[in-house]
Parts: C-alpha cells; sequence; structure tokens
C-alpha cells in the first residue's frame, strides 16, 4: 500500500487476503455490457442475498436495461478480493473496507442509508446469567471465548477489539493473530450472537446493533448512550425479541455512531452503462428498497437499508481511527 500514513511498526492483517477467491469471473468481463456482477457478504449466515436485494436490483434492471448477476461470498475480504480481481463490477463491503482497501480497487458509489440514518452502532453483549455485569469483568476471566463476526466487519469484529483493549484486555494481533487474554470465535453478526446464547462457554459477542438490539432493553440504551437513543435507526425496536427463546441479552458496551457500509465500484470498471447504473442507485426512491411481495422473503431477507447517498472516503474516517487504535495494516488485502 503506497499510503506513507502507515508506520513501519504496524502489523500486518489478513495476509491469506490474496488466496483465491470463490467467486466466478463475471459474465459481463469482456462480454456483453448487459451483465453486471454483484458480490456481497451477508451479515447473518441464513440471508439468501438474491432474495434480499431483489428490490434495488430489479429496479436497476429496469430503469438501465441490464442483467445483474449476484454472488454470495464467504467474507468481506473475499469480497473486495473479487473486485481487486475483477471479478466483480458492484460491491457492499464494510466500512472497514474503505482504509483498508487502496482507492486503485474501488470507488464508493454511496453510502447505505436505514430509513433516514447514515450511521450505525456496535455493541458487546452478553447473557444475563453468565456472570458479568460490566465490561471490566471479562479481564478477571482466564481465557474466556468471545464471539466476533468477519474479522473486516467494523461493528462485529474492529470495533469490538478496540473498545476490549480500551477495557484494559490485551488484543494482541487480533483478528490476525491470538490474543493473549481471550479466546476468540469468528462467523458473522447472527451466529455470533446466536452461538453465545448457546453455548456457556461463550461468555460475550461482538457485534452490530442491527442484530442485537431486538434483544436489548431500551432502558439499557438509555443508560448507556443517550446518542444510540437519539439517533440509531434500531432503538425504536429495541428490546422487542426479549420474550423468544434467547432472552434477553445485557449490553456491556456500545459504540460511538459509525459510518454505514458503501455501495462500490470496481475502480477500473470501463462501461458506458457504469454512471448510469450508480445514478439510479443513488436516486432510487424508497420502494425501491422495498418487497413487494414479502410472501417468499425470510425473516432477516428485508433489505436492512432504504437508500443510498453520496459518500466519499473521508466519511469513512472514524473507521480510521479504530484502525489506528488497534495498529493493523491492511496492506496486503489491497
Amino acid at each position: 500500500m503506497s499510503d506513507n500514513r502507515w508506520s513501519a511498526n504496524r502489523r500486518t492483517f489478513l495476509k491469506t487476503a490474496g488466496a483465491a477467491s470463490a467467486v466466478g469471473a463475471a459474465g459481463c468481463l469482456g462480454g456483453e455490457a448487459a451483465d453486471i456482477e454483484l458480490v456481497l457478504n451477508p451479515a447473518e449466515a441464513s440471508v439468501d442475498i438474491q432474495t434480499q436485494y431483489r428490490p434495488i436490483i430489479e429496479h436497476i434492471e429496469s430503469e438501465v436495461g441490464v442483467t445483474i448477476n449476484t454472488t454470495r461470498t464467504a467474507s468481506y475480504t473475499e469480497t473486495v478480493t473479487a473486485l481487486r480481481d475483477g471479478q466483480a463490477e458492484i460491491s457492499g463491503v464494510s466500512p472497514g473496507a474503505v482504509p483498508a482497501t487502496d482507492e486503485s480497487v474501488f470507488d464508493i458509489i454511496g453510502m447505505r442509508i436505514a430509513f433516514g440514518a447514515a450511521q450505525y452502532f456496535s455493541t458487546i453483549t452478553t447473557t444475563m446469567d453468565s456472570g458479568v455485569e460490566e465490561l471490566s469483568d471479562l479481564a478477571d476471566l482466564d481465557n474466556p471465548q468471545i464471539n466476533f463476526s468477519d474479522p473486516l466487519s467494523v461493528s462485529g469484529t474492529l470495533v469490538p477489539l478496540s473498545t476490549l483493549q480500551d477495557a484494559g484486555l490485551d488484543v494482541g494481533e487480533a483478528p490476525d493473530g491470538e490474543p493473549p487474554d481471550f479466546e476468540p470465535n469468528y462467523s458473522d453478526h447472527e451466529t455470533s450472537r446466536t452461538n453465545m446464547v448457546e453455548r456457556d462457554e461463550v461468555v460475550a459477542a461482538g457485534q452490530g446493533a442491527f442484530q442485537s438490539a431486538s434483544w436489548i432493553s431500551q432502558e439499557q440504551f438509555d443508560e448507556m448512550s443517550p446518542e444510540f437513543a437519539e439517533t440509531s435507526s434500531e432503538y425504536p425496536s429495541a428490546g422487542e425479541n426479549i420474550g423468544d427463546e434467547h432472552g434477553e441479552l445485557r449490553l456491556l458496551a456500545v459504540s460511538d455512531p459509525l459510518p454505514r457500509a458503501p455501495m462500490v465500484s470496481r475502480a477500473d470498471w470501463d462501461d458506458s452503462v457504469r454512471e448510469e447504473v450508480e445514478s439510479t442507485m443513488l436516486n432510487a426512491p424508497e420502494e425501491a428498497f422495498q418487497h413487494e411481495d414479502t410472501s417468499d422473503v425470510g425473516d432477516n431477507e428485508e433489505l436492512w437499508f432504504s437508500g443510498i447517498e453520496e459518500a466519499g472516503r473521508s466519511d469513512y474516517a472514524p473507521i480510521q481511527d479504530v484502525i489506528d487504535n488497534l495498529a493493523i495494516e491492511f496492506e496486503d488485502i489491497s
């Protein structure tokens, strides 16, 4: 990475990011401009990407006259790799991919907006019967298991790791290496939460509030983060799932507001339809992000965002602060 802001003593993250991607070659490469490859890594393991993104895909196809093929990747790293290797034209990436990836890999189309909120939050939670009352209690445990999302996930991994470090735990070289003070498990936001609830040995979990808030009472958020109550699109539904089999979660930490994940285009995508596709995404009405018929839509397959607004790399400066705090070097992913 040519950016000289990285100091020589930073550690390198994701050394294997250049490994072969599971994404196949995009149909439009060297061929018809009407075929566009969209690669995505869902935050929840159970989500059908084709179903979830159907509304905006159909809107773009009808407005521009293109065919959009969707491919699910196994991780955020694999998604960026697909763009870097010319296997996709469009993608939704983690906010962490912006400072982690050289500008030659992708351009930001815009920031995804969830029902008027351009920012979202990270949480660290535990079960009500874990014996952990507050974040500092984790430092007193002997090598506890803590769940996280994808290693490149901002709200599910990087921010929780930074928060744990600030609370006095030694995170070592996580998420690229084993931390001295705890045993990390990486998966996705949904698995991070459900696995913690189902396994007694897992004492805490990091995940985006979009996954955890439904099991956390509004009163907990009110006490810990008035800003969450004021600005989060998840606050109105906070606590609504407390009565189900997974019960209530205890909130150990909630982050400052974070910029939402961007939609991006491959930087060297050279096609006459590119400008029209990007403009259509930015100007799509809210109904273009909603399913007209929800009869075949699963619980987690409603599209989580309701619009896309223009954004640039400078909007992701708060993510850079987290990366700086963890002293992570991302040069091998780009």
